[in-house]
């Protein structure tokens, strides 16, 4: 028996209609937001991530999946989305209308790592990007969309874990004090910290590895070395989430797990016991020199990302069920081969009509095909025979009274689409 590869697993029904639950309240929030989809390929040249050699975040030194093609050119299955939005903003050339553009993505990424409960090497992430402005506000804008997703999911206790990193003259004040703080303590240092002391001491502050030493809980704070416009840009991005009623920690160790941040950096998280510490289920930040690594102008951005996984395995810790119950307007029961093709035809009537239909193509007993109808939740349940069939007549029974009568088969389509839309006369008859 072949077997799905380490890392992956199917999604199966009815597991899967709670990701096209999620996928609908998604876009339903964007579309509040007026963010628009974009759809990236699912492998870029290798260059859209490993732009770098100082990059030494985890993502892009250990975890990627590369390889060459047939024609040797250097592709890597895309680990995150924000670097594929940023490519396709500059080479379709986005940026020309100079207005901010607002965009939203769904889809599997890929990292090679542990495969563990919520984190799997294939993994799929729901992002927003937000292009073309340097406004604080638009900062707050991001944020307040990711909290607004979790709490249309029914996670009502969500709050923001933020902080800033600063402009460049504030970091590279910050990285000074870093690097003598912690050349102090190089032989207490692990391995990845050591290389990251080197190339970006501001990472050694997301290490999980020495995070506990005392060395680490003494280390300078960034706040303490903020010039005055970027302490003016955090305190705006505070004020408009204080606007806003959202809650938040500022925690002077956040600095996320990607290269390419600066100023502020935020996480989202829920209050749900059995996540325990892993508790956050979102985050990003702002990006103002990616669009320029990538050969574009100066553009400046902000974005966010969740993992879709945790997102639902959050609803269903909180116990609310993304789950909706699966329902078909009709099932159809023939008895026999010409009642077989005369249900087939009523139910192509139907379907064109909106209406969702199923019968039996096992040919299974009057009792399955009865328990078959239970199973599919079928508001109606029509039962076509010989006697029936040559009269142009059939038997159709209410489900939801228990009601039974005998109409005529042309008029199969017009009497439930009737009944449907009586029973529910704000809402379509696709339920």
């Amino acid at each position: 028996m072949i077997t799905k590869p380490k890392g992956t697993y199917d999604v199966l029904p009815p597991e899967s209609l709670k990701w096209e639950k999620l996928e609908t309240t998604v876009r339903k929030v964007c579309k509040l937001y007026n963010y628009k989809e974009i759809r990236t390929p699912i492998f870029e040249s290798s260059e859209v991530f490993h732009r770098d050699v100082n990059d030494t975040s985890d993502m892009v030194t250990k975890e990627t999946y590369d390889f060459k093609d047939r024609s040797e050119r250097g592709i890597t299955l895309r680990p995150e989305g924000t670097a594929g939005v940023a490519r396709a903003y500059v080479e379709n050339k986005l940026y020309v209308d100079n207005s901010v553009t607002k965009l939203f993505y769904m889809g599997p990424m890929f990292r090679y790592e542990r495969p563990q409960k919520g984190r799997n090497r294939q993994f799929n992430q729901f992002g927003v990007e937000a292009l073309g402005s340097d406004n604080p506000l638009l900062d707050a804008e991001v944020i307040s969309l990711g909290a607004s997703l979790i709490r249309a999911l029914g996670l009502k206790d969500v709050s923001v874990k933020i902080n800033t990193l600063g402009d460049e003259e504030s970091r590279n004040k910050y990285r000074e004090v870093l690097v003598s703080h912690f050349t102090k303590y190089k032989d207490c240092l692990c391995e990845d910290c050591l290389n990251r002391l080197e190339k970006n001491p501001l990472r050694i502050l997301d290490c999980k590895v020495d995070h506990d030493k005392d060395f680490f809980k003494t280390a300078p704070k960034i706040n303490e070395y903020l010039n005055d416009a970027s302490k003016e840009r955090f305190n705006t991005v505070l004020e408009a989430l204080d606007n806003q009623g959202l809650k938040y920690v500022i925690d002077d160790n956040l600095v996320r797990g990607l290269d390419y941040y600066s100023d502020t950096v935020f996480e989202l998280v829920v209050n749900i016991p059995e996540f325990g510490a892993q508790n956050v289920i979102g985050g990003g930040g702002r990006y103002n020199k990616l669009i320029s690594q990538l050969g574009g102008p100066e553009t400046p951005g902000v974005g966010m990302a969740f993992g879709v996984e945790r997102l639902i395995m959050a609803a269903d810790y909180a116990g609310k069920n993304l789950q909706p119950k699966e329902q078909i307007h009709a099932y159809f029961i023939a008895l026999g081969k010409k009642a077989e093709m005369a249900c087939l035809k009523a139910i192509n009537v139907c379907r064109i009509g909106g209406l969702s239909c199923e019968m039996d193509y096992k040919e299974g007993s009057l009792k399955s095909q009865f328990k078959k109808a239970d199973s599919n939740n079928a508001l109606f349940t029509l039962i076509l025979g010989d006697n029936e069939l040559n009269e142009g007549k059939i038997n159709i029974k209410d489900n939801t009274t228990d009601s039974q009568e005998t109409i005529n088969i042309e008029e199969v389509y017009n009497y439930i689409l009737t009944k449907v839309t009586a029973q529910n006369p704000c809402g379509s008859c696709n339920k």
